[in-house]
């Protein structure tokens, strides 16, 4: 990194509020084999993947980000997510799912002012699965994710599971293709990137801390440490360029922040990071 670049790295971190931490949740482990999320690679070879989530407080009220795999995956998953948990089984127990996890960790739901999305695949709508326990909370997506999720092209189709979302009472808000970047509070704490390729309109996470420092949040436009160094591609993309630009732009603003990057859901990278209890501020 330049010496412009860490001096702006070291600006933007001195901008955000004190109080700003960084919680990573587990909502358990996603089966399937290693070509499902590194494409053409082990085929037929068993896999197992964290299936993560993210709550940061903040001075003006708590954000969640997906919440994982919605709460019925526990009890009966085949009959929540159909014919795809052929291709992906969730592992979890009720007390892993959004809601209960927050509260164990001391977490009230009225708390939330945001949920972002980062998209709208099965494995990360568990928040909106449980939106009625958010009472003031407004969801945040792409306005084209949010668009497709309820059309999905036919090979697509599997990983909406549209019970979660497509209900009344969701407060979606929207962010146009003219709005990447978005900054959720206005102080440069959260940043949503616009990084399609996975998903049409999926959106990573920009986290500035006090004290830690950057994280960008790569959520699924890089699954593993694979993808992010352009040794695989995602095991499942709408668009291959799309998910290699995406990339590409993401490496570009963790060299500006110096940031720590936490990809969506390498095996061997997640357990090197904090997780609850434990936070980052």
């Amino acid at each position: 990194m330049t010496t412009m670049e860490t001096a702006t790295a070291q600006k933007n971190r001195n901008s955000v509020p004190q109080g700003v931490r960084l919680h990573m949740f587990e909502c358990g482990t996603l089966k399937c084999h290693l070509e499902n999320i590194k494409m053409n690679q082990g085929v037929g070879e068993e896999y197992e993947v964290p299936v993560p989530w993210y709550l940061i407080e903040h001075p003006r009220g708590l954000v969640v980000i997906d919440g994982g795999n919605a709460a019925e995956c526990a009890t009966d998953a085949k009959a929540h997510w159909g014919d795809i948990t052929a291709v992906y089984w969730p592992k979890m127990t009720p007390e892993q799912a959004c809601i209960p996890a927050m509260k164990s960790a001391g977490f009230d739901p009225a708390d939330v002012r945001y949920v972002l999305q980062s998209h709208l695949h099965l494995d990360h709508t568990g928040a909106l699965g449980a939106v009625h326990e958010f009472p003031n909370a407004e969801v945040i997506a792409t306005r084209t994710e949010y668009e497709y999720a309820f059309a999905p092209d036919w090979f697509a189709a599997g990983g909406y599971i549209q019970k979660d979302y497509n209900k009344p009472g969701v407060p979606w808000a929207l962010l146009g293709d003219t709005e990447d970047g978005y900054d959720v509070f206005g102080d440069g704490t959260i940043r949503c990137w616009q990084t399609p390729g996975h998903a049409p309109g999926h959106q990573s996470f920009e986290v500035t801390l006090p004290n830690s420092g950057t994280m960008l949040l790569t959520v699924d436009a890089a699954y593993t440490t694979d993808h992010w160094e352009e040794k695989a591609l995602p095991g499942f993309l709408a668009s291959a360029v799309d998910a290699v630009r995406s990339v590409k732009k993401l490496r570009r603003i963790a060299a500006r922040s110096d940031a720590t990057v936490v990809t969506g859901h390498d095996p061997d990278a997640w357990p090197t990071f904090k997780h609850v209890p434990e936070a980052y501020d």
